[in-house]
């Protein structure tokens, strides 16, 4: 394929670092989070450039990234990286959203970015929505040794995790000024789009926090404002890896004494998370609150508990349900009448 750029075409690069930083984290204030994984999907892009196409990072020009290389890129995604149609959905949402920053920077490449806006996302199948009955948590949360610094750790970390529905990378950011001690025991979240919420902590786990908050050393030479709550080796505050490595180490122990344990669910924090949300759901609570306690923007996020929860549909269908069908059925093998017609109808 021909490369046409046109007279005075730039070099993607720039418009790139101007469309991460500029753009995303000043205009747009992005949190840190959504900006990394912006930025890894043009990394990935920028990788299939040179070491397919052969064009490398540095001579890299907006005329290059036209529809048909975006499409063979996500092509690759699939055939060659075995990425899934959900993956491919999200790199191809970042660079959709490039073109749209290039079509108003640069216009002459408006037609170039039209047509890019123009490809279409792939279908995918509905997300699953399993999660851990009421026993499952119960056990999880008594799985570590709280009598240890890091089993006291991790049943704080975990029991939080659940009482709050957090994000792990909400979890993540908590420090110990973000925890009210007056009672109720409150949590300070910062959720999307440097949004704060404060969720309560049920009584038996505000009793565990106290206890844990008292126990804990505090990072030598900080404030409390940026003393991670929660911290692994060296007073490193825990990655969202360090988060699902704790959970999936609980969940291993557990299943090697019972193998039917949350069986065929791959339990991660974000499971976790889901849990507390159809777990209020099923107590009667109004979406509304869930959707606070979530953090979700719009209640219409929040719905798909209520389209997932077959529980509650059945539960609904049936205190709703009227009986219209005589009981019992009557015989139609006694009725001589229409046995007569039927006789007589198909002789």
């Amino acid at each position: 394929m021909s490369r046409v750029i046109p007279a005075g075409g730039d070099l993607a690069g720039r418009w790139l670092s101007k469309f991460l930083t500029d753009h995303l984290a000043g205009e747009r204030d992005l949190s840190p989070q959504t900006i990394t994984s912006y930025r890894d999907a043009i990394k990935l892009l920028l990788t299939w450039f040179r070491d397919v196409i052969g064009i490398p990072p540095e001579k890299l020009h907006l005329a290059d990234l036209d529809r048909a290389r975006v499409l063979s890129f996500l092509d690759w995604l699939q055939t060659e990286r075995g990425n899934s149609a959900a993956t491919r959905n999200q790199r191809l949402a970042v660079i959709r959203s490039f073109a749209q920053y290039t079509a108003v920077e640069r216009p002459e490449f408006l037609d170039q970015a039209t047509q890019i806006l123009a490809v279409k996302q792939k279908k995918t199948p509905a997300a699953e929505m399993g999660h851990l009955t009421g026993d499952e948590v119960k056990a999880l949360l008594a799985e570590p040794d709280a009598g240890t610094r890091r089993g006291l750790r991790d049943t704080i970390l975990l029991s939080t995790l659940y009482d709050t529905a957090a994000r792990v990378q909400e979890l993540c950011d908590l420090n110990t000024s973000d925890i009210r001690t007056a009672h109720p025991m409150m949590v300070t979240l910062r959720g999307k789009g440097s949004k704060t919420r404060r969720v309560p902590l049920m009584d038996p786990t505000a009793r565990l926090m106290a206890d844990y908050l008292d126990r804990r050393v505090p990072h030598p030479g900080v404030g409390a404002d940026a003393d991670p709550l929660f911290f692994g080796p060296e007073h490193t505050r825990l990655t969202r890896w360090g988060v699902t490595k704790i959970l999936a180490r609980h969940v291993q122990s557990l299943r090697r004494r019972d193998p039917g344990y949350a069986a065929g669910l791959n339990v991660t924090p974000h499971v976790i998370r889901r849990t507390r949300a159809m777990h209020l759901l099923h107590a009667g609570v109004n979406l509304i609150y869930i959707r606070d306690l979530l953090g979700h923007a719009d209640v219409s996020t929040t719905e798909i508990y209520a389209r997932a929860d077959t529980e509650a549909k059945r539960n609904a269908i049936e205190s709703a349900y009227q009986s219209l069908t005589p009981e019992p059925l009557p015989d139609w093998t006694a009725d001589h009448d229409l046995l007569e017609w039927l006789d007589h109808t198909y002789q």
